[in-house]
């Protein structure tokens, strides 16, 4: 299974938020580049960066940032955050992401989503389902919807996407583990699905139950952050 840490970003800096709660803002390094090499030194392959500056705003904030690890690792970066506009997608796309993750777009504008389909093709475009109550929230999860999970993927599945990020909100930062029974039925009701798995993951035991249940991958933040997963369990996990 894919081995994904998170990497988000407040006004440069790497953060992490309790729910998608800007106020619980906890800063872990100044300089995410640093946390970057850090995981690659690991053997991490994969990083989910996210612009939360950007999700609660009108386009991407923080490209330096990704343009940075970009140039500088070797680390396969799939960017969020702030994807607002057709000139946002390419920006990121000429800063070093080798997919991008939209979930809100998806939702208020789907038309836009679905250009980016095409122009990029559906292997460059992971679906963000961030849910609470089985229900998509969206721009930086600070909107509920009435959108319903199940058909919002099946939707764009038609349409060739087949990576999807599931965040459980309310068990995103609370270290309590993951959401396994949402993404059992969620494996169990979408054929064909490549799931990754994000929010609540507290230890090495919640990923390997993870992959049991057919996760394709796993999004790992805080239990990092806290010492509660090391990089030397990730790396060993990786090499088996």
């Amino acid at each position: 299974m894919r081995i994904i840490p998170a990497i988000d970003i407040i006004e440069g800096k790497c953060v992490r938020l309790t729910k998608g709660d800007y106020n619980t803002k906890k800063v872990y390094n100044e300089h995410p580049l640093e946390v970057a090499k850090m995981f690659e030194d690991h053997g991490i392959r994969h990083v989910h960066l996210v612009d939360l500056d950007g999700a609660r705003g009108k386009g991407i904030v923080n490209a330096g940032v990704l343009e940075s690890i970009a140039t500088k690792t070797n680390l396969q970066i799939d960017f969020g955050g702030g994807l607002k506009s057709m000139a946002d997608a390419v920006t990121a796309f000429n800063s070093g992401a080798c997919q991008i993750t939209a979930g809100s777009i998806a939702v208020t504008d789907p038309g836009l989503f679905t250009a980016w389909i095409e122009r990029f093709g559906p292997g460059k475009i992971i679906l963000g389902a961030d849910v609470n109550h089985k229900k998509i929230a969206v721009n930086g999860w600070l909107e509920p919807t009435e959108v319903e999970l199940i058909p919002f993927i099946k939707k764009y599945k038609l349409l060739g996407i087949h990576e999807v990020i599931c965040t459980d909100i309310k068990k995103d930062g609370m270290l309590q583990g993951p959401s396994a029974a949402l993404y059992k039925d969620l494996l169990n009701k979408v054929d064909g699905l490549a799931l990754i798995a994000s929010g609540g993951i507290t230890s090495m035991d919640d990923i390997v139950g993870l992959s049991k249940i057919g996760c394709k991958g796993a999004i790992i933040g805080k239990a990092i952050y806290e010492g509660r997963i090391s990089l030397k369990q990730l790396e060993s996990y990786i090499s088996c």
